[in-house]
């Protein structure tokens, strides 16, 4: 008996080293428990810039102790604020400016256009009357000395007819007397022509 119990001491000592080892971490649990101190991380940094955000901007400035610095920096806001609002109201003021010179000429461009339209056709209104009256004149004209021609025709021939007129001339030489008479009745014309001797005295 006392040699047998040795042996499984032995035995023992021999199996103890083999249950205390632990087994080996797989690389999924290292990348697990890389991926929570990651995570938890991240908390800690959001859980501060919560806080800084949650603390007031008023914490941050310094308390002011002379009243006559808060004046000197009111009235420098206050003259940079008339100065910008000056500068704006030049600029509004220039452009108004421009603006108006500038619907003034379009205005005057307007009406110069319209006068020029309004007297290109006025003009061939004009032209077309003037036409129109001068061909109406011509025509009328034209008429009128076609029945002064017709009644002159009419009448000469009228006066020819009922009445008659004897015209004629004469020369005289040394001792003759030539007449020439044109004697105009309604048949024709009739010419007689003489010569006349003149008693010439001794």
């Amino acid at each position: 008996m006392e040699k047998d119990q040795p042996k499984t001491i032995h035995e023992h000592t021999k199996n103890e080293p083999q249950q205390n080892e632990l087994p080996a971490p797989s690389p999924n649990l290292r990348k697990a428990e890389a991926k929570q101190e990651n995570i938890a991380a991240t908390k800690g940094v959001d859980d501060a810039n919560k806080r800084l955000r949650a603390i007031p901007r008023t914490q941050n400035r310094p308390p002011i102790s002379n009243p006559e610095v808060v004046k000197i920096q009111a009235w420098w806001r206050g003259t940079l604020v008339c100065s910008t609002l000056l500068h704006v109201a030049l600029r509004v003021w220039i452009i108004q400016g421009w603006w108006r010179h500038k619907l003034v000429k379009l205005h005057e461009n307007r009406q110069r256009t319209a006068l020029e339209n309004f007297t290109r056709k006025e003009w061939v209104a004009v032209r077309l009357q003037s036409w129109v009256r001068m061909w109406r004149i011509c025509w009328r004209y034209c008429h009128l000395l076609n029945a002064a021609r017709i009644i002159q025709a009419y009448w000469r021939c009228h006066s020819c007819a009922s009445q008659g007129f004897i015209k004629g001339h004469y020369r005289v030489t040394a001792n003759q007397l030539h007449l020439e008479l044109e004697i105009l009745l309604g048949s024709g014309p009739c010419i007689v022509t003489e010569c006349i001797p003149l008693p010439i005295k001794q």
